[in-house]
């Protein structure tokens, strides 16, 4: 079994976690600079993420994120398309899909709000990848990764 963990947004990532040896792998969200300089999603890298060859059974996680108090039209539409795109690309792979909310993915780890937080449990429970989540800003890899662990230990 292959669980994917998608912490959506342009900043955000995909971790697939196989819980039968514990292996992680953790992809920023794949992005290109386009034409006008915005950043735009790479469809097609996501795809090819999510198409991953194997016989392995997979499931995806996706967390379930809405608009937050102060943010932006464009920014939200923005998120809005990215969300779509990582949906309809779950789809194409014709990958069981759930949602989860923030809080509670957070609370089975005993997380706060706080997005560092999240690397230090990352660290705490994959600590061969410790490198993956040094940084500050690999926070979203940290949060897509547990939010796969999170979907292997909450199954029914």
């Amino acid at each position: 079994m292959i669980v994917y963990g998608i912490d959506p947004g342009l900043s955000g990532a995909i971790a697939l976690y196989r819980p039968s040896d514990g292996w992680l792998e953790v992809h920023d969200m794949p992005t290109l600079t386009a034409a006008n300089g915005k950043t735009e999603l790479n469809h097609y890298r996501i795809l090819d993420i999510m198409q991953r060859e194997g016989d392995e059974p997979q499931m995806c996680v996706l967390e379930r994120v809405g608009a937050r108090p102060g943010q932006g039209v464009t920014s939200m539409w923005r998120f809005g398309q990215v969300v779509g795109a990582l949906e309809m690309a779950i789809a194409a792979a014709e990958m069981p899909m759930q949602y989860v909310n923030p809080a509670v993915w957070k609370r089975h780890f005993g997380l706060a709000a706080c997005k560092d937080a999240a690397r230090g449990v990352a660290i705490q429970r994959f600590p061969a990848m410790a490198g993956a989540f040094a940084r500050k800003k690999d926070d979203g890899r940290a949060e897509a990764a547990l939010i796969a662990l999170y979907g292997w230990e909450a199954r029914k």
